[in-house]
């Protein structure tokens, strides 16, 4: 219970020339006395979606047995030790959605958009492509997100780069492209260059040219809201003026960030992407991640979706030095070494480029548990679901695939667990059936589900 003298309404904005500022919760945005789950203000549970595809490697990612999650995680999972009591490890899964058609080879590389939906896409290269129904990020944004400015937000960190409507086995790009689609046949773009993410977050309503203008001057949007945010803060109390402080200061160092990343790509332009966009993938999946959990701080959205790769890149990744990579190095392409023939040298090469993938995440997820939200922490109410389309990857095998939740969903979901299920009996559509639940959203189905999934 918060205590207050003044009361705010949560969705209360600030104004300045061409911007308009959401604020985070404040203690003042309670009632006085006011219980505040009995409020308004109780904090909407926020849903994140993020796909890797090829896989990870056999016996680097799954616990030995059912139950708590071990003393110590598997390789590929270390690095959600400090999230470890929100974190549930899925094995056992089935993508059926995943798989060619029955009687056909090849076309399993082009369905990331079955991660969300658990249904195989329609085979066709033309404008009638169609995912079979809406993905949940979307169903779960028409119902928690049309009272936020943006009601989903869709990010990519690598760049379609392609000209043609045809990505392979005469499936649409699309299906490639995207993990959101708020209908059947609508997918929506994934945003690649961070500057763009921020200026619909925090951009409304300015003009092309006062953007401009301000990208030229290096100006902070926070500088035309100086006064405002002076004003504001008098009626504040100590807490909350801690609080909008360190949002702001947030806020600043991404556009400082931002700023850096235009610069250099002014300076050494990047073939076929544009300005704005760090060089390096850590710096820009970073700067997204960050972007997103200002987002849901600011409660701008509560909807998120992350395409990390697209399928058959042959990207490689430099890992930074840290705990994680204490020498640093670089990985095995990403598709090339998903095909590591079992070798188990090869296999341990590619469960560096996993583990990395995975810190990404765990990243996050860490932010969010340190950020406050009303009674608690963004990460107690929100779910970040990440998962692949393969098991053994060498083999195109589409069970046995790994997927992880995090977050408690407004205490729904208690983490610190395994849970394990029996090979080719439990589809991934079972997942998002009971996901679709855990946001008030109750349906007969999801793509190819045959049930809610036990033991969640």
């Amino acid at each position: 219970m918060f205590i207050t003298k003044r009361h705010l309404s949560r969705r209360t904005f600030l104004q300045g020339t061409g911007v308009t500022l959401a604020l985070p919760m404040l203690e003042a945005m309670v009632p006085a006395q006011t219980a505040l789950a009995q409020t308004a203000a109780s904090p909407k549970p926020r849903f994140v979606g993020i796909f890797y595809p090829h896989g990870n490697a056999p016996g680097y990612w799954e616990p030995e047995k059912e139950g708590p999650l071990p003393e110590k995680l598997p390789y590929i999972m270390e690095s959600l030790e400090k999230v470890k009591d929100q974190t549930v490890l899925l094995s056992g899964l089935w993508s059926k959605s995943a798989e060619p058609p029955e009687g056909t080879t090849g076309s399993d590389h082009w369905v990331a958009a079955a991660f969300l939906t658990a249904i195989k896409p329609k085979k066709t290269a033309g404008s009638d492509a169609s995912v079979g129904s809406p993905t949940i990020d979307q169903v779960i944004a028409r119902k928690i997100g049309q009272d936020t400015l943006l009601p989903s937000l869709q990010l990519a960190v690598e760049d379609p780069n392609s000209s043609s409507s045809n990505c392979g086995e005469g499936y649409s790009c699309s299906y490639t492209n995207s993990l959101s689609w708020p209908t059947a046949t609508s997918p929506l773009p994934m945003e690649l260059n961070p500057q763009v993410v921020f200026e619909r977050l925090f951009g409304s309503g300015a003009t092309p040219e006062v953007r401009s203008a301000r990208m030229r001057q290096s100006k902070s949007i926070l500088d035309s809201l100086l006064d405002e945010l002076s004003g504001f803060k008098k009626d504040l109390g100590a807490g909350d003026r801690r609080t909008v402080n360190q949002y702001t200061d947030e806020v600043r160092e991404i556009e400082r960030r931002i700023q850096l990343a235009a610069k250099a790509s002014t300076a050494v332009p990047a073939l076929g992407e544009p300005s704005g966009i760090p060089e390096q993938f850590d710096d820009h999946i970073k700067l997204h991640l960050d972007l997103l959990a200002l987002a849901f701080r600011a409660d701008i959205t509560r909807v998120g979706t992350l395409l990390g790769a697209r399928d058959l890149t042959g990207r490689t990744y430099p890992f930074p030095k840290s705990d994680l990579f204490p020498e640093g190095g670089v990985s095995v392409s990403f598709h090339g070494g998903s095909h590591h023939q079992d070798d188990p040298a090869q296999i341990k090469r590619y469960s560096q480029l996993n583990r990395y993938h995975v810190s990404t995440m765990a990243y996050l997820a860490k932010k969010l548990k340190d950020t406050p939200d009303g009674d608690g922490t963004l990460l107690d109410h929100s779910l970040i679901l990440y998962g692949t389309n393969m098991g053994n990857s060498n083999q195109h095998q589409h069970y046995d695939v790994c997927h992880i939740l995090v977050g408690g969903a407004n205490g729904q979901i208690k983490g610190g667990r395994h849970l394990a299920y029996q090979r080719k009996t439990v589809t991934t559509g079972n997942l998002l059936l009971s996901i679709l639940d855990l946001y008030g959203i109750h349906q007969d189905s999801q793509g190819d589900s045959t049930d809610r999934l036990a033991k969640l």
